[in-house]
């Protein structure tokens, strides 16, 4: 397999090609392989959603190639066009344009699931009288048999054919799949039917010359499989209208996602005029207007009014949250009550919307490790079944048997074989899990993530923003004897506004309120996870934790110490501020737990796992936090950089570490994580580097995604021992000839049926209320 070269993994780019043709996990590994020779490319086919997802050296290829190798290998390919439209290749015709919307609604042959459907139908129509005929004697007239090969042709070569399209195609390129197993099942047991009525001997059928029928119903019913090739071609049908419809179904979460945005946007020019524009015209920067009721039609900042927003479209979050002047909304949430003029910050694919429908999307087109041998298998299905049936041809003719048991055996090797179960097993879980996870306000990356949350066994939590709200707020200040509090608040407040941390921000904040317009700073320095140091007004401050005030030999004393020890005590964080070598105040800022911290921990607990507080906080107000949260264990006073450590070090211990974090400081720690899972109201670095994200912000969304991965992870192995039981069982049953090919349909259809219906409970997945 071609890889991606370290030297281009900076400009490599990805894409998804939609393909048409696919009926097993056999084609799936025929089209990756093919794929994956082409230099410079790394691909992954999924089976559910018939896309292949590309990732590629621009340099070394291109979407053209990859269409061009699909084709080549017996299948359709298309790539969207700019504006919307799409350009392909046939395998067999060379040529022609698609529709790219068809292929995200196509079969695994040629056929919609409407089409599908329709075959159905007219097939179950004339097969009903073709297997009454055959079954009951008082239906059997004169000349019976030829209704019954009308009938069935009809069935076999009309309804069957998106089957046999499929398997001549192919045939074309000297590849063998599902559909293969179908066509050449149904079509021998119709032309040996054809061949036993119109040439067979009068002992045999009561036939006294070719063509001259004396009508011998006994002696056709034993010789005769019209029956048999019209039943399994309408169960057939019926199998594979099921798939595609509950594939289609499986997918309607992500594109319900896509759908969510608004269609139309009322902007404003310069003058307050207002004019509706399609939101494709959006342009950053612009001013638009969101009524009560209506949706944000784009990512944007609040600049006039205030309301609630509903974002649990998006966010899986119920309650509405308030927007004021300044604020940050989503598009594609639902403006409550109040009137919002809002300025588009992002649009188009770079919008939040566009990036979770990106997640989504990518996650589905992996592979978890579990399909691995499933894909190992699907490889050499096809060829081996069909050597096993000719096999049983074979063994039965020259035991002796008749060869109508002969042939009968042999069509039941063929039909009951289902690598299509196979090939569903894992990509349909994973599409309905990562859809049903979209609707939560949950994204999982990956397949591969399912394997991790089913391992992990201990999990670190973040304080500030992950079971605390991040709110900070100004709640003392206490300064030192001669000290004016409000020159400590002008000083301290100043250099604090330089820095995004949390504390600073509420420092800051709390100034402002009582001091008014600060100074400006002078050659500012962040001292990560320590504090801040600066100049203003000409004095050279510290600020931060008491032990960056000692190494600078300034020292809390008095009433200082004392205020810092209370602060403490509460729970509270206490930052100390010195400047030209004297300590001159303490300052306590205080954050809230979040409401839903409490639950959270407990259905962490629940699901086995072992909550650990991890935090850069003093020990005093991490375990105040920890209790009130329910966790016993903390590890508290963890400089950023030693976070990841920490996870290296309990992973030493044997332990299977998730880490959950909302921080730019929390991405090595996520990244070092057997699972890391951010919340999505924090850093793009932290989100960029978990497995997990939690939209909303909601700690129990920990607990949910856990459980939902879990969930998806045993529906995926539930349907691969199916699957594999079914075949390792019932192929060696049909050989022995104890199967009718009636049942042989029946049973395969109901293989693929099984494995869509435990898939599709996913979709009704909720997480457990604690």
């Amino acid at each position: 397999m071609s890889s991606i070269t370290e030297e281009a993994k900076a400009s490599q780019e990805e894409v998804s090609v939609p393909i048409e043709g696919m009926t097993c996990a056999s084609c799936v590994n025929r089209v990756e392989k093919r794929l994956n020779k082409i230099d410079g490319v790394e691909a992954t086919v999924n089976f559910a959603t018939h896309k292949a997802h590309v990732v590629y050296d621009p340099e070394l290829s291109g979407p053209e190639d990859f269409v061009d190798a699909i084709v080549d290998t017996g299948y359709l390919a298309a790539l969207p066009a700019k504006g919307g439209s799409s350009h392909g290749r046939d395998a067999h015709e060379g040529g022609g344009a698609m529709d790219h919307d068809e292929h995200d609604h196509m079969s695994h042959s040629v056929a919609s699931v409407s089409t599908l459907r329709n075959r159905f139908i007219v097939s179950a129509a004339l097969t009903v009288p073709l297997l009454l005929m055959a079954m009951v004697s008082s239906l059997q007239f004169d000349y019976w048999q030829w209704i019954s090969l009308g009938l069935s042709t009809v069935v076999v070569f009309w309804g069957g054919y998106p089957f046999h399209r499929s398997a001549l195609r192919s045939a074309r390129h000297g590849v063998a799949q599902m559909d293969t197993l179908i066509s050449l099942g149904t079509i021998a047991a119709w032309t040996w039917s054809l061949w036993a009525l119109i040439f067979g001997t009068a002992g045999e059928i009561g036939m006294t010359m070719p063509f001259e029928v004396v009508p011998n119903r006994d002696a056709a019913l034993d010789n005769l499989y019209f029956e048999t090739a019209g039943v399994v071609t309408t169960l057939l049908l019926l199998g594979r209208y099921f798939e595609e419809n509950a594939k289609s179904k499986a997918g309607d979460a992500l594109r319900a996602l896509l759908n969510l945005g608004a269609k139309e946007v009322s902007v404003l020019d310069g003058a307050g005029n207002e004019s509706t524009i399609p939101v494709a015209e959006l342009a950053v920067g612009q001013r638009f207007l969101v009524r009560p009721g209506e949706k944000v039609a784009t990512d944007g900042v609040v600049l006039e009014g205030s309301s609630a927003v509903d974002e649990s479209l998006v966010t899986g979050e119920s309650v509405p949250v308030e927007k004021t002047a300044g604020e940050e909304v989503i598009g594609a949430s639902v403006n409550s009550a109040g009137r919002l003029v809002v300025e588009a910050t992002r649009i188009g694919s770079d919008t939040a919307l566009a990036q979770i429908a990106k997640l989504v999307e990518q996650a589905q087109t992996g592979k978890a490790p579990v399909q691995r041998l499933a894909d190992r298998i699907s490889a050499i299905f096809v060829p081996i079944v069909i050597a096993l049936s000719l096999a049983t041809l074979a063994f039965w003719a020259l035991t002796g048997d008749s060869t109508a048991f002969a042939f009968s055996a042999a069509v039941s090797v063929l039909i009951i074989a289902c690598p299509c179960a196979l090939g569903l097993a894992t990509p349909l879980a994973l599409l309905v899990g990562t859809g049903r996870g979209a609707g939560l306000g949950l994204l999982i990356k990956g397949p591969q993530v399912l394997e991790s949350t089913r391992r992990v066994d201990t999990i670190l939590l973040d304080k500030t923003g992950t079971i605390t709200t991040a709110e900070m707020k100004l709640v003392d200040v206490t300064v030192a004897d001669g000290e004016d509090r409000q020159e400590v608040l002008r000083l301290v407040g100043a250099i604090e506004s330089a820095s995004e941390h949390p504390i600073a921000v509420a420092i800051t904040a709390g100034a402002r309120e009582e001091a008014g317009e600060l100074p400006v700073v002078e050659s500012f320095t962040n001292r990560e996870g320590s504090g801040v140091e600066g100049i203003v007004d000409g004095h050279a401050l510290i600020v931060g934790r008491p032990a960056l005030l000692a190494d600078y030999a300034s020292h809390l004393d008095g009433h200082l110490k004392q205020a810092l020890d209370v602060a403490q005590g509460k729970g509270q964080t206490a930052i100390a501020a010195a400047w030209d070598g004297k300590a001159r105040a303490v300052f306590a800022v205080a954050d809230s737990l979040k409401p839903t911290a409490g639950t959270a921990i407990q259905g962490l607990k629940d699901l086995g796992l072992e909550p650990i507080l991890l935090t850069g906080d003093n020990d005093t107000t991490a375990r105040n936090v920890a209790a009130q949260a329910g966790i016993e264990t903390v590890i508290s006073e963890v400089m950023p950089a030693e976070k990841s450590g920490t996870v290296e070090r309990l992973q030493a211990e044997g332990r299977t570490v998730a880490m959950v974090g909302d921080g730019v400081n929390d991405a090595p720690a996520l990244a070092q994580a057997d699972l890391g899972i951010s919340i999505g109201t924090g850093s793009d670095v932290a989100i960029e580097a978990s497995d997990l994200t939690l939209i909303s912000g909601d700690p129990v969304g920990a607990a949910s995604a856990i459980e939902l991965s879990r969930a998806t992870l045993k529906t995926i192995k539930q349907n691969l021992f199916w699957a594999f039981a079914y075949n390792v069982i019932l192929i060696p049953v049909a050989m022995t000839g104890l199967l009718n090919p009636i049942f042989a349909g029946a049973a395969m259809a109901l293989s693929s049926i099984f494995v869509v219906l435990n898939s599709l409970r996913l979709r009704g997945f909720r997480p457990v209320q604690r």
